[in-house]
């Protein structure tokens, strides 16, 4: 099976406005929001990390100086730091964080851009060998099993393998057979079924057959469901937690979780 940490690097979705989130996205992009004092975008990437996942491919558009502000600054924030002023100042950064060994590529794929034109154009930062990657968005957390979500992937020999969740049912469903998906419905009036929640798995050849740079086009619409319509896609169902951070009932959600030390999302931290 490999190791997935040598095998995969994880790109994250995040460069849209979070406008739904207006409260805090007028200052920071929506995977910047913080859940205790780290963006979200770190508990996501420290989920991955978990499983041994080092290499970090970030799709950014909107504010995207915020991550560069963030991830160039990362070990400042972190650790103790002494600075010698002066003509000739130094800086000493004391001792290394557990992030140390962390890659990312902190990829530009346009102000405007939708998800699907993002993942083609950060297609080049995947290894040459790299034949297999993670993809999730930089707005929701949860306890997937990286290691079991993989391994059902390469089994099942699918492009697309997309975790199912159960949300509230301001989202539109997914009709399955067994885990084969077959088709979408818009936003029915209670959540019988289950959502895509992100965590997914995808084969490159995915982004060959299916993807291009239309800057229109949206991973979601026509690529996915092409790839379900060719019976190239299907899902790991994970009925544990899950949460995405859509609004400031959300955003509050996540931070009482955080604050009182019941946050199920770190379940696989190390």
């Amino acid at each position: 099976m490999g190791n997935i940490s040598t095998i995969c690097s994880a790109m994250i979705l995040c460069g849209g406005k979070g406008t739904r989130l207006r409260e805090v996205t007028e200052l920071l992009p929506k995977p910047m929001v913080p859940i205790g004092e780290q963006p979200i975008v770190w508990h996501i990437m420290k989920t991955y990390a978990g499983f041994g996942i080092r290499r970090f491919i970030l799709c950014l558009g909107y504010k995207r100086e915020a991550f560069v502000d963030f991830f160039m600054n990362y070990h400042m924030r972190t650790a103790d730091t002494t600075i010698t002023l002066g003509r000739e100042p130094k800086i000493t950064l004391h001792g290394e964080t557990d992030e140390s060994d962390w890659q990312i590529t902190l990829a530009g794929t346009g102000i405007d851009t939708m998800t699907g034109t993002r993942v083609f154009r950060a297609e080049k930062y995947l290894k040459n060998d790299e034949e297999t990657f993670f993809l999730t968005y930089g707005d929701g957390v949860a306890n997937v099993d990286i290691r079991a979500l993989y391994e059902q992937h390469i089994k099942s020999g699918k492009l697309l393998t997309i975790t199912a969740v159960h949300p509230e049912a301001r989202f539109g469903e997914m009709i399955l057979d067994g885990n084969n998906v077959r088709g979408f419905e818009e936003k029915p009036a209670q959540a019988s079924g289950y959502i895509n929640g992100g965590y997914m798995v995808v084969s490159r050849k995915f982004i060959q057959r299916y993807l291009n740079d239309d800057p229109t086009l949206t991973f979601e619409r026509t690529p996915m469901a092409q790839c379900a319509a060719d019976g190239e896609m299907q899902v790991f169902k994970h009925d544990g937690f899950w949460q995405c951070m859509d609004n400031q009932r959300e955003y509050n959600l996540l931070n009482e979780l955080w604050a009182s030390d019941r946050a199920p999302w770190t379940k696989f931290w190390k």
